[in-house]
């Protein structure tokens, strides 16, 4: 029996209808994804941001390298010593011995642990606001039977060369009636002033026994040091007093 007309009309109008809304969400989604990869493509892409590069000295070129070897030099000539330390680095630097890498701020933070005031030291920096202007250390690379007396005393002797005084080996000895001299007081006083770093271990420490090759150093405050020896008149050492925490020469 044949269909009916109305029938067949309806099934037309269904699959044009049917048609249509294909015809819509395919261009509607092509229409999605070209718009979706132009902003896509304008985008920007990832910025990398160098890392600072911070100033390392490193210890084992000094000879090699012209340049640093002249640094140092010129470093160690503003405070008129030569042979007393290795290195003259700053507190924003690092130096490197052997294969160990160490930051001058690493060891500064731990001096500060150990003295008790880096929250004060902190909490000022910031409410200042202000950079603070490098701090210059020096640096003696230990070793096989050094002692810290001996090391301070080559420190000294180093110190007033350049002052155009000779200091006599026999300078740190105790005067006639068993007194530590005023160069003993003042070698005592080095002790109390000065830091020793393990830098294998990264920490401080306490003596100069070497578990291994180029693994500790002594570390000067420069211009601490300077500051209380450029006040020193030599011909006045044996007035020098010390208590075992305050250096001072009492007046006439």
């Amino acid at each position: 029996m044949p269909k009916k007309t109305s029938e067949i009309s309806n099934k037309t109008v269904g699959i044009l209808v049917g048609c249509i809304i294909f015809a819509t969400v395919a261009g509607l989604s092509f229409w999605l994804k070209k718009d979706s990869k132009v902003n896509t493509q304008n985008m920007p892409g990832k910025v990398h941001i160098p890392a600072t590069a911070e100033t390392v000295i490193d210890y084992n070129k000094i000879e090699k390298d012209k340049e640093l070897k002249a640094l140092m030099q010129k470093r160690k000539a503003e405070y008129g010593i030569e042979k007393g330390v290795d290195i003259i680095t700053k507190s924003d630097e690092s130096f490197k011995i052997g294969d160990s890498t160490v930051s001058m701020q690493e060891i500064l933070d731990k001096m500060r642990i150990k003295s008790g005031d880096i929250v004060e030291r902190d909490l000022k920096s910031k409410k200042n606001g202000k950079m603070k202007i490098p701090e210059s250390f020096g640096i003696y690379v230990v070793q096989p039977g050094n002692n810290i007396w001996n090391i301070h005393f080559n420190f000294l002797k180093d110190y007033f060369a350049h002052k155009g005084i000779s200091l006599s080996p026999l300078a740190d000895e105790p005067v006639g009636d068993g007194q530590s001299s005023g160069v003993g007081k003042l070698l005592k006083f080095s002790e109390k002033t000065v830091n020793i770093y393990n830098i294998k271990e990264h920490k401080m420490d306490v003596d100069l026994n070497l578990i291994y090759p180029l693994s500790k150093v002594v570390i000067y405050n420069m211009d601490q040091i300077f500051a209380l020896l450029d006040l020193i008149d030599y011909e006045h050492t044996n007035r020098i007093q010390f208590d075992g925490e305050t250096l001072w020469i009492p007046p006439n």
